[in-house]
């Protein structure tokens, strides 16, 4: 089974949505002591969760703003993952700007949507006339009581894998 059928799965199952939250430990094995959670997926959202635990602190006692940038990295990351064939496209993030708002002392979640259309409008189309696009995908991140933590902007690269060259 490759990621995109488990991510499918996932979003009919909580037990794939556990394994898939298992798998994505041990795929990005940088994220694991982050404690990241998906706690849902649909097919055009994803919601995930940042605990509030140690690991994501910060001197202060409120979640660590490199914590909160990485969470958005993953979800925005993920939801196009889900919409994206990753056998067909390099998926990359090329930038990543983030702006915070209010300190975050509880459980965050972050949540992403894009759709077919989306898809079609940002992706499919431009690489018709480009070898690469660069789509800036907006996440907020919301604590418990619906406090603004953060708003992300990732950017991320997408290119079809012919038109990759690693080599100079």
């Amino acid at each position: 089974m490759n990621l995109n059928q488990l991510i499918r799965k996932a979003s009919q199952s909580k037990f794939y949505l556990w394994v898939l939250n298992r798998g994505l430990d041990y795929m990005i094995p940088f994220n694991k002591p982050h404690g990241f959670q998906l706690i849902s997926i649909q097919e055009d959202k994803v919601r995930t969760k940042l605990p509030y635990k140690r690991r994501n602190l910060n001197h202060i006692k409120g979640i660590h703003a490199c914590a909160m940038a990485t969470v958005s990295e993953f979800t925005t990351g993920l939801m196009i993952l889900y919409k994206l064939d990753a056998k067909k496209y390099r998926i990359i993030m090329q930038k990543l700007e983030m702006d915070y708002h209010f300190q975050g002392k509880m459980n965050a979640y972050a949540e992403f949507s894009i759709d077919a259309n989306w898809v079609k409008e940002k992706v499919e189309e431009p690489l018709q006339k480009n070898d690469a696009v660069v789509i800036p995908c907006e996440i907020k991140l919301y604590d418990e009581k619906e406090n603004h933590l953060s708003t992300g902007l990732i950017y991320w690269q997408i290119k079809p894998w012919d038109k990759v060259k690693t080599k100079k």
